[in-house]
């Protein structure tokens, strides 16, 4: 059966968000008037007792007025780097793809970083190539969907995914199983390829930098990725013919710095743009510099053990994950590689705010790690 005939009933693209339609198409259902949100402790409740995270939306965290210019300052002090490592991730993917390639960035952290490798090649190779945001869920898999209608669109292209970094490599083993499904359901060979600006975790080959330091968009939810939810996938909201669902949270549109990061960051390309160079051909010439070796889990089993935590998915390592945790989940304690570590700002401010002690871990691959706190208490086995 050919990808036109599959896809015939499949829904064209709402217009959501707050970028523009030229920088980013999102391939989500609308959801913005259904009431899916639920507390801290009553969502932690839920997911520990079995129901799907993505059934169920956070309440989303209003930062603090000092927290706010955290970001401001981090995006300050960071706008350059988190331009070159962009800039690198863009130069890999023009290496081994070329033009005939669809941006594919994973909702919703994946979605500035994916305008930014775009915004990247348009300006150095002038090719415009075309970017969607779609949905990945982890126990859940890809939105098949979505992937089926980017292909149609674009025939003869491959799809690359996009992310903002790695944790514990869920997501990268994510896309491997769905490699798998597409090739048995369709036909289709895509590449489970994830392109990330940090890999921490050494599951990915196409980075900018495996050092876990803080892309300020991981400081914000929905205010830093064009005011969009988290991915939702509920059977009594989502038909066969749709597409995961969303929420799209206009009421904060005078609190959004989605543009701002990305116009930000955007700036520097031309200033990055030869060491980028430089540096994307020594990782694609030397390909054991980008060897995945999934070492980050070798850190994650360690803590398993010392802390006795029976279920993997209470632990969350990495910056950007243990951004998350503190923002939306109900944290036990934070683990960090050293307490001087610049990275870690914004994450001992939170800590601070949500009163979760912080102690730190020697020999942590990453620069912190977030445990969260077993809704039934004490023991964490």
């Amino acid at each position: 059966m050919s990808i036109q005939t599959i896809v015939k009933n499949l829904p064209q693209p709402t217009p959501l968000g707050s970028y523009s339609p030229g920088d980013v198409v999102f391939l989500l259902k609308d959801l913005s008037t259904v009431e899916l949100e639920k507390d801290m402790e009553d969502r932690e409740e839920a997911i520990q007792s079995g129901t799907h995270y993505s059934e169920m939306l956070p309440m989303e965290y209003q930062p603090t007025q000092q927290y706010i210019q955290l970001f401001h300052d981090t995006l300050k002090t960071t706008a350059r780097n988190v331009a070159l490592a962009s800039a690198i991730t863009a130069e890999l993917i023009w290496s081994k793809r070329g033009e005939n390639t669809i941006i594919a960035s994973l909702a919703r952290a994946g979605t500035p970083i994916g305008i930014l490798i775009k915004r990247y090649i348009r300006l150095v190779y002038q090719h415009d190539l075309p970017h969607y945001s779609i949905s990945i869920i982890r126990g859940k898999g890809i939105d098949e969907n979505a992937v089926l209608y980017m292909l149609k669109q674009h025939p003869q292209f491959s799809i690359q995914f996009v992310d903002g970094w790695t944790g514990k490599g869920v997501i990268r083993n994510v896309l491997i199983q769905a490699r798998e499904t597409l090739k048995m359901k369709y036909g289709i060979i895509i590449d489970d390829d994830l392109a990330v600006l940090a890999d921490p975790a050494r599951c990915s080959a196409t980075f900018g930098t495996r050092e876990d330091f803080l892309i300020p968009s991981a400081c914000l939810n929905s205010t830093v990725s064009g005011l969009m939810s988290r991915t939702v996938l509920r059977d009594d909201l989502i038909g066969p013919d749709d597409y995961h669902g969303a929420k799209f949270y206009k009421e904060w549109l005078k609190d959004d710095v989605s543009n701002l990061f990305v116009d930000t960051v955007s700036r520097y390309f031309a200033d990055v743009k030869e060491e980028a160079k430089q540096q994307a051909t020594y990782l694609y010439d030397n390909p054991h510099e980008t060897e995945v070796t999934w070492k980050g889990m070798k850190d994650i089993n360690r803590i398993q053990e010392d802390f006795g935590i029976a279920d993997v998915n209470l632990v969350k390592p990495g910056v950007g994950e243990t951004t998350r945790v503190l923002l939306r989940r109900v944290p036990w304690k934070i683990l960090v590689d050293r307490m001087d570590n610049p990275h870690l700002k914004h994450i001992l401010l939170l800590a601070e705010d949500r009163n979760v002690p912080v102690e730190v871990y020697p020999d942590l691959t990453y620069s912190c790690c977030g445990i969260i706190k077993p809704v039934n208490g004490g023991d964490q086995s």
